[in-house]
């Protein structure tokens, strides 16, 4: 894996004075629970950048539900970069023309930089004794969620519980479905991103878990919830990979690629992914993850791919109108 930062490096060094940011807006579509690592990505990239062309960069973001973010991207905002928290949010702009088709190629790890996994988040103490999957379905337990009809952290939640049902019960579907009924029955709350779901549970004091990634479950316990919540890890639970892309159709037009490039380049750099752990994301450079195991403990997951199927047929299959989720979910968001 080091050769991989290497070249990486080396490739950013050669030829840079072509990569020019110089009076160009530079926007960075993203997903919700990325704020804090972009903020700090971007002022160690402007570092980085400084130093070798001299350049001051300055960075737009913009976040929100990873679907939501997709469809602005196509409805006109001028995203330099498209970074997702999955791969369907990139193959849309693909298949709309505003991605190249061999998007992933372009960077190492199937232009994965970190990854994640779904965690729980819990009161204090878990006065709810919520340990596994299972125990989502106790009654009497409250649940908060992103919607999975338009964020990628909601479709990670539904779909690894759905792969815990397959698990548990020897690939058994209707087993399997009926676990998954049972869980959103205690649904609470469906909220329209990532962090506004943290919100209406740390914040609003809402349910009694809350269903999440792994880094936005970190950042709750150890700053705007300290001392009030604890963090579940299931035994096994879902991967959830968050792909980057140029947007090139914009980038093109803004005389941004080559930048763009370089851009999404350093996020495999080692500062780059050190920062990804230290915010609790796992990067995707393995002697990196290897480091921070005390922050990131080994856990059993498996790739949404694997268990369900393309991202197109996943789409299609439980997230479409009508689809598994709406056949499954009590007063199934729209």
């Amino acid at each position: 894996m080091k050769k991989i930062i290497v070249s990486t490096l080396v490739a950013l060094l050669g030829g840079m004075t072509s990569h020019s940011f110089a009076g160009k807006d530079f926007l960075n579509v993203s997903y919700d629970p990325t704020r804090e690592f972009y903020k700090e990505y971007n002022q160690a990239f402007c570092t980085f950048w400084k130093q070798r062309t001299g350049q001051e960069v300055d960075f737009k973001q913009s976040h929100g539900g990873s679907g939501k973010q997709a469809r602005s991207v196509i409805d006109g905002l001028q995203a330099d970069v498209a970074t997702m928290n999955q791969g369907s949010d990139i193959e849309l702009l693909e298949k709309k023309g505003l991605v190249e088709a061999d998007w992933e190629s372009k960077f190492p790890d199937n232009a994965v930089p970190f990854t994640s996994t779904i965690v729980f988040l819990v009161r204090k103490d878990n006065p709810k004794g919520i340990n596994d999957w299972q125990d989502l379905t106790k009654e009497g337990v409250e649940i908060v969620m992103a919607n999975p009809k338009v964020t990628g952290n909601g479709r990670y939640a539904f779909l690894g519980a759905y792969g815990y049902g397959l698990h548990a019960f020897n690939k058994d579907e209707t087993k399997a479905k009926n676990y998954v009924k049972d869980m959103l029955k205690n649904v609470k709350v469906y909220e329209n991103g990532g962090r506004a779901a943290t919100t209406t549970f740390v914040q609003r004091g809402i349910g009694d878990v809350l269903v999440t990634f792994e880094n936005e479950a970190n950042l709750a316990a150890k700053d705007f919830g300290a001392g009030q919540v604890d963090i579940v890890y299931p035994k096994y639970s879902i991967k959830s990979e968050s792909p980057v892309a140029v947007v090139k159709t914009v980038t093109d037009k803004k005389g941004t690629t080559d930048a763009a490039k370089a851009y999404l380049d350093y996020l495999w750099s080692e500062p780059a992914q050190q920062l990804a752990a230290n915010l609790y994301l796992r990067p995707s450079v393995k002697s990196v993850l290897d480091k921070n195991s005390d922050k990131l403990p080994p856990i059993d997951t498996f790739r949404p791919n694997d268990a369900f199927g393309t991202w197109d047929e996943i789409m299609s299959t439980y997230f479409s109108d009508g689809g598994v989720f709406d056949q499954l979910a009590i007063n199934a968001p729209k």
